[in-house]
């Protein structure tokens, strides 16, 4: 499920906390994103159309849930940027971090401790 960017600050605040009405979820990024109300509705129903949250009356308003899972959404999202611009390598994504200066000592010593974990467990 293609998700756009601006769609998925909706969804973060539902992954955060749900149900959400559609004036809660105003509150947590209209302000972020510089949005007016009609925007985050229309968001909320292309979200609704693409079956990624659901809803359900409550009185006069609805509450809003997510129905795609954050993991799996991650994980599609990480696959799909892998295999676009690294062939599919993670090593590659590793590589171009690297030679570009963008990893920092925390980084190296969580991937070591990540090989060393993958090594012991082979």
């Amino acid at each position: 499920m293609a998700v756009s960017e601006a769609e998925s600050a909706v969804m973060e605040a539902l992954w955060v906390e749900s149900p959400l009405s559609a004036e809660e979820i105003i509150e947590r990024v209209a302000d972020q994103h510089d949005w007016r109300a009609v925007t985050v509705k229309t968001l909320l129903n292309r979200l609704l159309k693409k079956n990624a949250i659901s809803a359900k009356r409550d009185g006069r308003r609805y509450l809003y849930e997510p129905l795609l899972n954050r993991t799996d959404y991650v994980q599609t999202q990480s696959q799909s940027l892998i295999d676009r611009l690294f062939d599919g390598r993670v090593g590659s994504l590793v590589t171009h971090f690297s030679e570009n200066k963008k990893l920092t000592d925390e980084d190296v010593a969580d991937l070591k401790r990540l090989i060393k974990e993958l090594e012991d467990g082979s």
